[in-house]
């Protein structure tokens, strides 16, 4: 059986998924920090990292999260998790990835994910990460879409669909979290 490619993202009321919590000095801030997704929204987002094998991100993000996940300390394991599991980072730019367990592909990234997700085995997971993501679609290899839309209008930035991307998508779950945040679930409606 196929591996399941999921995106999750933060994403605005008007479909940013630019800089979340701030780190990309793109001036639209911590948008991110003003709400709590609760005690659900943690399981949800647990449950969502538990059933991958794989993680997949952009230069952007692995930057970010290299900078911070190595050394977190998280009760509930989610660092101990993310951090043992296999990482792969697409970038023509990147020479070298220093955080343990992590793969470069610099080369033919459409490619090498349909590889993986031909091995089958547990989902592999993009946090983030537009610019992959929008490298991916045009080649039908998103199967979900994980969103934790928070309840704030940016104006700008990142969307997380291409302006000339279109597709079908059927909603999978719906659940309201804390500060009026709502996470969806969305599944491609290719093959």
């Amino acid at each position: 059986m196929t591996r399941k490619l999921v995106v999750s993202v933060y994403i605005s009321l008007d479909g940013v998924v630019q800089d979340p919590v701030g780190m990309e000095n793109s001036g639209l801030g911590n948008w991110v920090g003003p709400y709590s997704r609760g005690p659900e929204g943690d399981e949800i987002m647990r449950q969502e990292l538990w059933a991958a094998d794989i993680a997949l991100m952009g230069r952007t993000t692995y930057e970010g999260f290299a900078a911070v996940w190595p050394t977190l300390d998280d009760p509930a394991g989610f660092a101990r998790r993310l951090n043992g599991m296999p990482k792969y980072v697409a970038s023509t730019t990147l020479q070298q990835a220093d955080w343990s367990n992590t793969t470069v592909l610099a080369r033919d990234v459409a490619g090498e994910v349909r590889r993986m997700k031909d091995d089958g085995g547990g989902d592999i997971l993009v946090y983030g990460s537009a610019g992959l993501v929008h490298s991916l679609l045009p080649h039908g290899l998103v199967d979900q879409v994980h969103m934790l839309i928070y309840p704030t209008v940016l104006g700008r930035g990142t969307r997380l669909f291409p302006a000339d991307y279109a597709a079908r998508f059927d909603l999978r779950d719906l659940r309201q979290l804390g500060s009026g945040m709502v996470h969806a679930v969305y599944a491609s409606s290719v093959g």
